[in-house]
């Protein structure tokens, strides 16, 4: 099936939004990295995340991809009204 790698993209990173943490203020943002690998791999290439390869359990956010996350998040998944 044909789809548009993009907009997989973009609904990974805003779910990426709900397993982000950072251990203090200074740090940067992770999340952890059980998605499809062939998406981790395409938000690396955007440099929005760290290298998904490796034996770490997390990768890291750019602020750029947090910010971008927590939008999607909000606009995919955000309730309207009451």
């Amino acid at each position: 099936m044909e789809y548009d790698k993009d907009k997989v993209d973009d609904a990974t990173l805003a779910l990426m939004y709900l397993v982000t943490w950072r251990q203090k203020k200074q740090f940067p943002w992770s999340a952890w990295k059980s998605f499809d690998w062939d998406t981790m791999d395409r938000l690396y290439q955007k440099d929005l995340i760290s290298d998904p390869k490796g034996k770490t359990k997390s990768v890291i956010l750019s602020d750029e991809a947090y910010q971008r996350a927590e939008k999607l998040f909000h606009e995919m998944f955000g309730k309207t009204g009451n």
